[in-house]
């Protein structure tokens, strides 16, 4: 399904489903960048107010961490657009 790291192949190479044909573009990023923001502020607060650690405990903590969830689940939420996209069969400029 992935021809990179986060780039679609142009088809499937079982099928030959066309997978330039289906619009996944910047949403699964942004739901990522929601939902993995609020879960690493959410502890990021917890460990604040628990152990008060230093100012770089949090930078060398919790910048790893949110590049690493996201990049991680990128693939998995980009498959999963293009999964729902096929199933209800969303096209672009369809009337």
């Amino acid at each position: 399904m992935f021809g990179s790291l986060i780039g679609f192949a142009p088809q499937c190479t079982n099928c030959g489903l066309d997978y330039l044909a289906f619009n996944v573009g910047d949403g699964a990023a942004s739901f990522l960048i929601l939902i993995i923001g609020a879960i690493v502020t959410g502890l990021a607060m917890w460990l604040e107010l628990s152990v008060e650690p230093a100012w770089y405990v949090h930078v060398l903590l919790w910048v790893p961490l949110t590049l690493v969830l996201t990049l991680a689940m990128l693939r998995f939420s980009k498959a999963l657009l293009l999964a729902l996209e096929y199933r209800h069969e969303a096209r672009q400029g369809r009337l």
